[in-house]
């Protein structure tokens, strides 16, 4: 088993921003999908991600860039976390998947002041609705080094709706094990549910050029079943706040952890 050290919560450091700021962000989720590129790019600004690190991915076949913020670490190690920021014609996107894009610049906010080996690598994806168009080129863009030293992507997709869940069946089970383990010790909810009914999201992008990830979603069957996305009723009011702010910390914490636990993981030592 990994060293319970290279797992604990109180061993990193990280410091998550305000609900209220987090809330503020995801009601910025106004606007055409140019806009909400346009809004992500501005907050990642606010939250700190210099001219530097910031920039626009031109994707090929569509209209819209990827976003990216780099947070430089000790080694060219890399996590990369990311989220769409496209959303479709019915209901506000706020869901599916604003909930999780407005999440990135509030995560580099929360770790990019403290010393880590890994460089961050912040990416909201750009038509992910039109079959995983950005990340998919993303991806593509990628060198066989750049495959060769990324230890993880985190993916978020629709936050929001409830606890927090992790697609199991479509997780490195390294990387699960670790979510399980932070949030067992923030004692934060957590539970395994797999979507391949539902769909897809942008971590399967990375798998199909063998990159460890993970996808962190609130769907139910439940939930789907209620026509929560791509519908009209996918807006602010359908969020939960206090386990939207829950999921937040969890995956902050997750991240810090996840640059420890990866710099010292032994081939063989995650079951």
């Amino acid at each position: 088993m990994p060293s319970c050290a290279s797992l604990r919560a109180d061993s990193v450091q990280f410091s998550p921003i305000s609900r209220e700021t987090v809330e503020a962000r995801l009601q910025r989720y106004a606007g055409s999908n140019a806009q909400r590129e346009a809004t992500l790019k501005s907050m990642f600004g606010e939250a700190g991600c210099d001219e530097q690190h910031l920039s626009e991915q031109p994707v090929k076949s569509s209209k819209l860039p990827n976003v990216i913020c780099f947070l430089p670490g000790a080694s060219d190690r890399m996590i990369i976390i990311g989220a769409h920021f496209d959303r479709v014609s019915e209901g506000d996107g706020v869901v599916d998947n604003w909930s999780s894009a407005s999440l990135l610049p509030s995560l580099y906010q929360a770790i990019n002041k403290f010393p880590h080996q890994h460089t961050y690598v912040f990416v909201g994806f750009t038509d992910e609705e039109q079959g995983l168009v950005g990340s998919k080129y993303y991806v593509q863009q990628m060198s066989p080094t750049q495959v060769a030293a990324t230890d993880a992507m985190v993916n978020m997709d629709t936050l929001g709706l409830g606890p927090s869940k992790v697609w199991t069946s479509h997780s490195e089970k390294k990387l699960t094990y670790a979510l399980v383990k932070v949030a067992e010790q923030l004692h934060l909810p957590l539970a395994g549910m797999n979507v391949e009914k539902i769909g897809s999201s942008d971590g399967e992008s990375f798998a199909d050029r063998k990159i460890p990830r993970v996808t962190i979603h609130s769907l139910t069957q439940e939930s789907f079943d209620a026509r929560m996305l791509h519908y009209s009723r996918d807006k602010l009011s359908a969020m939960h706040l206090k386990v939207y702010y829950q999921s937040y910390r969890l995956v902050v914490a997750y991240i810090a952890i996840l640059d420890s636990f990866l710099a010292t993981r032994a081939p063989g030592n995650v079951p």
